[in-house]
């Protein structure tokens, strides 16, 4: 299958409806299909064991109907209805369908329904990449101390803490603090969620340099960091996550 298609499917127990659908599908460049049926059964075992983006889906169909296969369907895979009967425009729209073409339909009716799986897909294409740019994001950041911009490495970081309108982020192997003008909430918001944890409102710490967790205090180098009520449900929480036993 080529990832930069959308993979799909014809649902229809008409076989001219099947065929016309399946035509007009492969005169669509961005469209790959990669099954067609005559029944809404033989469906529900397909989409089990193949990823499909995209179904074009008739409504009336024997056993099983397309709108209560539409109920079973996860919401990765769009869908567009096929049908002769208007009246089920109102309930396509409520399991979430893209668009309802209403038979007979030619290609410029088609085409303007598959377009909206396009726009539907690029969109989640884009946000996907944008996690996959957040994610490959420096492991450092600057912050201005004592008249320079001071590189510091995440993986450095045991903890940082709050004084007044000031931060001192402590860092490895270094006796003394980096101490710079800036709120404890705005570097929270900053840091990345999965190896920074406020624990309490003067302090942030690295998931990463917990040594123990003595009662409600987390030791990192010697130091003991206490847990306040406010942050101890989403802490251990995230112990929990991570513990064997």
């Amino acid at each position: 299958m080529n990832s930069n298609k959308i993979s799909c499917i014809i649902v229809d127990d008409e076989p001219m409806a099947l065929q016309l659908i399946e035509n007009y599908v492969n005169q669509t460049a961005y469209l790959e299909l990669i099954g067609k049926f005559n029944n809404a059964i033989e469906v529900l075992d397909f989409i089990n064991k193949q990823k499909v983006d995209l179904i074009f889906l008739d409504i009336q169909m024997p056993e099983l109907n397309g709108l209560q296969l539409a109920e079973t369907i996860k919401d990765h895979t769009k869908i567009i209805f096929t049908t002769a009967f208007d009246q089920y425009a109102l309930e396509g729209y409520k399991v979430n369908a893209l668009d309802y073409l209403l038979k007979p339909f030619d290609y410029k009716e088609f085409i303007l329904a598959a377009n909206k799986a396009k726009e539907w897909f690029e969109l989640i294409h884009a946000k996907d990449q944008k996690g996959v740019s957040k994610r490959q994001s420096p492991e450092y950041f600057f912050v201005k101390s004592e008249y320079r911009q001071i590189k510091i490495s995440f993986h450095k970081i045991l903890y940082i803490e709050s004084l007044k309108d000031y931060v001192k982020i402590w860092l490895k192997d270094e006796p003394k603090p980096i101490l710079t003008l800036m709120s404890l909430k705005k570097l929270e918001e900053e840091l990345p969620k999965d190896r920074f944890m406020r624990v309490h409102r003067s302090f942030i710490i690295s998931l990463e340099h917990i040594q123990s967790i003595e009662k409600n205090q987390v030791i990192i180098h010697q130091q003991h960091i206490t847990i306040s009520e406010q942050h101890k449900e989403n802490f251990y929480k995230f112990i929990q996550s991570n513990s064997i036993n």
